[in-house]
């Protein structure tokens, strides 16, 4: 058993779709979220850039002792995962697109990615459709601006509809049948994305990566006490104030600050 927290960064409000997963299958774990909102977004950021911001994230929450940290970022995980993982003794948990799951269940075997650039062209990625994406059709639609209508709190205005038009109709209209949602932000559009494209299943491994959570801290005969009373701290580089006021708009209680 362990009591420390887990800890889980991203650039912004997107890994909240990660932690609220981890809330829902643990609520007496204690939690530490990472919003790294002085520099969002990373998914044009150079790969160097977001290594380095992953490793400073690392350093300070290690100091706040926690007991693993996942990097609820699927760019962070691109650029930085591996090297994270050699780096420090902690145990880590990254994000990789939801392709493999993707791609046994469509029926037509035509999948559309929807990520940042930084997720779409990283070695990471790479590496999953070499493996899971052979024998489909994987069309790669960056998803330009729509981290941003999340982190303003617009998920479903008329613009971000238009938005999701933009970028998904043509590759919908050319047969994709599956979506992967390659970002952790674009969990937070499952709504207005089934209202655009009822026909199209999407897949968010959101839920899948709480569960290998649990697996790596079991793994480590890590998880808090059953009667351990969890609870959520926020470090956030930016403004705080605002971080706290989208928490509550994304349905979260408000959290413990912490210093940065």
């Amino acid at each position: 058993m362990d009591a420390c927290p887990i800890g889980l960064f991203d650039s912004g409000v997107g890994g909240l779709s990660i932690l609220r997963e981890l809330q829902h299958c643990a609520p007496n774990e204690r939690y530490i979220y990472f919003a790294d909102t002085l520099w969002f977004p990373y998914g044009g950021r150079p790969a160097p850039e977001i290594r380095k911001r992953s490793f400073a994230i690392t350093r300070r929450m290690l100091e706040s002792d926690v007991k693993l940290i996942v990097v609820a970022c699927n760019t962070a995980s691109a650029a930085a995962l591996a090297d994270l993982r050699e780096a420090f003794p902690v145990p880590f948990v990254g994000m990789v697109p939801g392709l493999k799951p993707a791609v046994a269940t469509s029926p037509s075997r035509n999948v559309a990615i929807l990520a940042t650039p930084g997720t779409l062209g990283g070695e990471l990625y790479h590496r999953t459709v070499q493996e899971f994406g052979r024998d489909a059709r994987i069309r790669e639609v960056p998803g330009h601006g729509l981290a941003e209508f999340v982190e303003r709190g617009e998920l479903d205005t008329a613009a971000l509809h238009e938005r999701l038009r933009q970028l998904l109709s043509p590759a919908v209209n050319e047969g994709a049948d599956t979506i992967v949602l390659g970002c952790t932000h674009y969990s937070f559009l499952v709504p207005a994305l089934t209202g655009e494209f009822p026909g199209v299943r999407l897949v968010d491994t959101s839920e899948a990566v709480a569960r290998r959570t649990f697996q790596v801290l079991d793994e480590h005969d890590a998880r808090a006490p059953a009667d351990a009373t969890g609870a959520l701290s926020l470090i956030v580089s930016g403004d705080s104030q605002a971080f706290r006021n989208h928490l509550q708009v994304l349905g979260f209680d408000p959290a413990t600050e912490v210093p940065a």
